[in-house]
């Protein structure tokens, strides 16, 4: 049996990669840890014609720009968020209502 090669069909959410620049093409004036690592780019968009994971490609953004990359997820999610919440910050808005409405 052979192995599975992941296919994305043309229009499809994608993400590709990119490196930038190598790390001895950044600037001088970097922190040591910095200037050490690649300058890479991750871009999500709408592929423009059918590949496989690990193909270069091209995508348009959603305002209408052409990248060039790496093709590395099919429909990739939105995974970040804001981090733990400040307790400080959740009772902000009932104390500022408290004051602007008494």
């Amino acid at each position: 049996m052979g192995v599975a090669t992941m296919e994305a069909k043309q229009g499809e959410w994608v993400q590709i990669h990119q490196i930038i620049l190598e790390p001895e093409e950044r600037s001088p004036y970097l922190p040591e840890d910095t200037k050490k690592e690649p300058l890479e780019m991750w871009q999500k968009g709408f592929l423009l014609h059918d590949a496989n994971i690990g193909d270069c490609v091209e995508i348009e953004t959603v305002i209408g720009r052409i990248v060039k990359g790496c093709l590395v997820k099919i429909k990739p999610i939105y995974d970040h968020n804001f981090g733990e919440p400040i307790p400080e910050l959740l009772s902000i808005g009932k104390e500022l209502r408290s004051v602007l409405y008494t």
